[in-house]
């Protein structure tokens, strides 16, 4: 055996002790009479020679390499994916801790958020604590079509949790006419809002569906006329009641003239992240990616195992 082959199965062994048998460096050295520093320099040369190969057997292993997955495809700036047995849950509480790790920040910031059952049940998963420095805007209106507070806002919620000054947006998501949709925005403190909005570090979104079980028209926003007119021009999602088609290019006209949220952030300058997960949203999220209108991602392993095969 040539003089290399041995320091490459003096290596190997020093790996295998390290890493299958669990042995510590003082160990190993003493196991094949070596010193501490050289045990150690073997275990490093066995990385280096490409000897040792790591395999995590566990499902969040497999979430790290899909969320990479996504990131290269589809030019994320974030993705974040829950195991596939807990998706429901999952998505909720990682929505939960990127919406602290921001909240928690010491900069001063203005943090916008939409609407969505997922936002709500992240929002349900955030604790009490201090950050007058931040701003937080809503993207949509807080008010239902009967006059009362919309139930999936989460703006309000978020407020008895945070010391941030909370802004909200006292607007319904999509006014009844175009005409009361150019009066109500033309306001100059919705004006202020929206500026605000855009100004924004950081966006979270819901990607909602344009189909039979469309939350806007669940929640009454949308007539089922409107919802049909929507799907004939080709629409399959919604984020902030603004409908997009499957390559993520806003409806003309129909709805999209009377929503009176406040426009889907920049990408260039905001981090806008969507959260969503399920087989039937997949095509809302894959137009939301297509046509770059979310610039991060929280969904499941099932669904982005799905949106990697596209």
């Amino acid at each position: 055996m040539t003089n290399q082959g041995r320091k490459l199965e003096q290596a190997a062994k020093a790996a295998w002790l390290s890493y299958v048998a669990g042995k510590t460096q003082d160990e190993i050295a003493g196991i094949m009479g070596v010193s501490r520093q050289t045990a150690q320099r073997l275990v490093a040369q066995a990385m280096a020679e490409g000897i040792v190969k790591i395999r995590i057997d566990h499902p969040f292993a497999q979430s790290m390499d899909l969320a990479a997955g996504m990131r290269r495809k589809w030019g994320l700036e974030l993705c974040e994916i829950a195991p596939a047995d807990a998706p429901e849950s999952g998505v909720a509480l990682m929505l939960a801790d990127a919406i602290e790790q921001w909240l928690r920040r010491p900069e001063p910031l203005t943090l916008a958020i939409g609407t969505g059952r997922t936002l709500r049940s992240a929002i349900a998963q955030l604790p009490h604590f201090d950050c007058p420095q931040h701003r937080v805007v809503s993207l949509t209106g807080n008010i239902a079509p009967d006059g009362s507070t919309a139930y999936y806002n989460v703006l309000f919620t978020l407020s008895d949790l945070v010391t941030a000054r909370c802004f909200p947006l006292p607007l319904p998501v999509i006014a009844p006419t175009v005409h009361e949709r150019q009066a109500v925005n033309g306001q100059p403190s919705i004006e202020r809002l929206i500026r605000l909005s855009a100004e924004a570090s950081v966006a979270f979104v819901g990607i909602g569906t344009v189909n039979d079980r469309a939350p806007l028209m669940l929640d009454g926003f949308l007539s089922r006329p409107d919802l049909d007119a929507l799907v004939a021009a080709g629409a399959v999602g919604e984020i902030t009641g603004w409908a997009y088609d499957a390559h993520g290019r806003l409806v003309e006209g129909l709805s999209n003239d009377r929503v009176a949220s406040a426009p889907i952030p920049p990408r260039e300058t905001t981090l806008v992240i969507g959260a969503a997960h399920g087989a039937e949203k997949i095509p809302a999220i894959r137009g939301a990616l297509r046509g770059g209108l979310i610039s991060g991602l929280i969904t499941d392993a099932t669904t982005a195992a799905t949106l990697l095969k596209d």
